[in-house]
């Protein structure tokens, strides 16, 4: 049924001859779409500022779930989907076209971890890299974050997304590491048929790893049209508005200032990463972090 209503609102603009520019999202439904809906405000601001240049918009979204691969797989060809959001690998940045805009700032990259309720003790001590890799970490099936992890010589093992959160611990996992304005959801979630997970008070991870909208090579109008649309959302603020009105709280519930920060090497940034541009990434003060 989805598919067909779906399917109706194509033919629908087609039929009536509407103009404004199709732009077919990844459904914003389902368990996890809360986690997308300051992504979704971002590609909505970033159409409207550019009304002007480009001309009206109609954002579509998909009524059906898919996996990642599967829309990375569809947003490629172009048929049936304009846009995605997903962290950035070479091979991404390939095969499609990145608008490398970092959103949520790089937040994604500060790392804190939950662990079981009777372990943080391992990890006070803990100051260095060297001192982590005493550790095995949890990540799910596929993640690209899984070969950061092996690069930096760290012990590292996946399971299904929603089985991890009862591995950890004396089962199979030392530490689950999240970005931190997903741990607190996930705690929440999973907390209560885990009684024994915590979040670690100790430590957070840093590795750069920017998260971009992506659209297909034969969509070039709507990439630029979309990166028109962020760099004057940072020029004007909004950008940062969006940003502090779905992080601000989960930053302020981290206390990095009571935390170490362990920093690693991400050797698979594609190279046109924009790392120079300072006002794009989201940097802890010096004195919020040991």
């Amino acid at each position: 049924m989805g598919r067909l209503i779906f399917i109706f609102s194509l033919l629908m603009l087609s039929t009536h001859g509407i103009t404004a520019q199709r732009v077919i999202h990844p459904s914003m439904s389902g368990m996890f779409a809360e986690r997308f809906n300051d992504l979704f405000e971002l590609l909505e601001l970033a159409l409207e500022k550019t009304q002007d240049d480009y001309g009206d918009y109609q954002l579509i979204p998909m009524s059906f779930t898919m996996t990642e691969s599967r829309l990375l797989k569809e947003v490629k060809s172009g048929d049936n989907l304009d846009i995605i959001w997903s962290s950035t690998s070479p091979q991404k940045e390939e095969e499609l076209i990145p608008i490398r805009i970092p959103l949520r700032k790089g937040i994604l990259g500060y790392r804190i971890s939950l662990i079981h309720k009777d372990n943080q003790f391992l990890f006070d001590p803990l100051k260095s890299l060297e001192d982590l890799q005493a550790f095995r970490i949890g990540q799910g099936i596929g993640w690209g974050d899984i070969n950061i992890y092996k690069e930096n010589n760290i012990p590292v093992g996946n399971a299904p997304y929603e089985s991890l959160f009862s591995l950890i611990g004396p089962r199979r996992f030392h530490l689950f590491p999240r970005g931190i304005t997903e741990i607190y959801n996930e705690l929440a979630l999973y907390g209560t048929q885990n009684p024994n997970l915590t979040i670690e008070k100790n430590l957070v991870l840093h590795y750069p790893w920017p998260y971009y909208f992506f659209t297909s090579k034969q969509n070039k109008n709507l990439a630029m049209r979309i990166e028109a649309g962020l760099e004057r959302m940072i020029k004007d603020g909004s950008f940062d508005r969006i940003f502090d009105k779905y992080n601000a709280e989960a930053i302020q519930k981290s206390e990095l200032d009571k935390r170490h920060l362990i920093r690693l090497n991400n050797p698979f940034l594609p190279e046109n990463t924009p790392l120079d541009r300072q006002e794009l990434w989201f940097v802890p003060s010096e004195a919020s972090i040991k």
